[in-house]
């Protein structure tokens, strides 16, 4: 009888574990130091998403978004992906240059250059969230300042 049910539990473990495994699938985010070698090595499109630990929509972005299966599959297929705190202090090598987060020195919530650089509007305060799509020559092709819904999001895609 024993024999029966370790044959019944094998086979049900069988039957979810792929299913587990699925749902623990997660973006395969990149540093700016191994996105500009990816890029010098196999150019493709990239997705940044800068946040903050403070950004209430950037969490829910983190939680209900990034954690969809045909988003993570369609980010990890056909792009590179990089997420930044903006808040960062960490000195980064990127396209050749050095970006640090100088205001760190002089402001409470201090934004890194990076994301002063490309995510910044005009005559507008700097604001989160912020996601970038670059195209694989690293020209931008859409910017989005606000939070989305995963239909949204697979549409920019």
């Amino acid at each position: 009888m024993k024999t029966k049910y370790s044959i019944l539990l094998i086979f049900l473990l069988g039957l979810f574990y792929p299913l587990r495994a699925q749902q623990n699938q997660e973006i395969n985010w990149l540093t700016w130091e191994e996105l500009d070698r990816a890029l010098e090595e196999n150019p493709k499109p990239v997705f940044i998403f800068f946040h903050a630990e403070w950004c209430a929509y950037c969490k829910k972005i983190e939680r209900e978004i990034f954690t969809k299966e045909k988003v993570i599959e369609k980010l990890n297929k056909k792009y590179y992906a990089v997420e930044m705190d903006v808040e960062t202090e960490d000195t980064i090598h990127f396209d050749g240059q050095k970006f640090s987060n100088i205001q760190s020195k002089t402001k409470r919530n201090g934004v890194h250059q990076l994301p002063l650089l490309l995510a910044s509007r005009k005559n507008i305060p700097f604001s989160l969230p912020v996601t970038l799509i670059f195209d694989k020559d690293f020209r931008l092709q859409t910017r989005v300042f606000e939070y989305y819904t995963t239909k949204k999001l697979l549409q920019l895609l």
